[in-house]
């Protein structure tokens, strides 16, 4: 399996996000030497009411409860947009090996954009980061939503 296969996991997790109302964003956690996919989810906090519940957090949260562990050293967490400043310092915090997103995020994104969280200096664990996959894809999903939101 490769990179674009489990991001399409993470596209049909979006999508389904999308069918609830909520931004298109899906995650998914995967350890690379079992190939396991240990948790898969899309946003949902209009659903659950809850500000941090982005695909990312969800996607930490399933994986440390599975593993009985807050450490996810080893393992890869892919997501179709580039994680928020939040979700990066959560990434940090649970010690994620690897991050593999789809697109970039002018706006909200803190990996390539704004604050680059994992290049500051106080950022005591930093993943590596594949960017870019399925990038087109992920992000005409997104642009797509917001398009028909703001028509209606």
């Amino acid at each position: 399996m490769n990179d674009e296969h489990y991001m399409r996991q993470c596209i049909e997790q979006a999508q389904a996000a999308s069918t609830r109302g909520e931004v298109p964003v899906g995650a998914l956690i995967l350890d690379p030497k079992s190939g396991e996919v240990i948790a898969r989810t899309g946003n949902a906090p209009i659903g659950i009411c809850d500000p941090t519940a982005h695909a990312e957090i969800l996607a930490l949260r399933d994986a440390a409860y599975k593993t009985n562990n807050y450490r996810l050293s080893g393992l890869t967490l892919y997501v179709t947009l580039e994680p928020c400043t939040m979700c990066a310092g959560a990434i940090s915090n649970a010690r994620i090996s690897r991050v593999v997103y789809g697109a970039s995020d002018p706006k909200g994104g803190a990996i390539e954009n704004g604050v680059r969280f994992f290049g500051s200096t106080s950022c005591h664990s930093k993943p590596e980061i594949t960017s870019g996959v399925l990038a087109a894809e992920c992000g005409q999903m997104l642009k797509d939503f917001f398009k028909l939101r703001r028509k209606n």
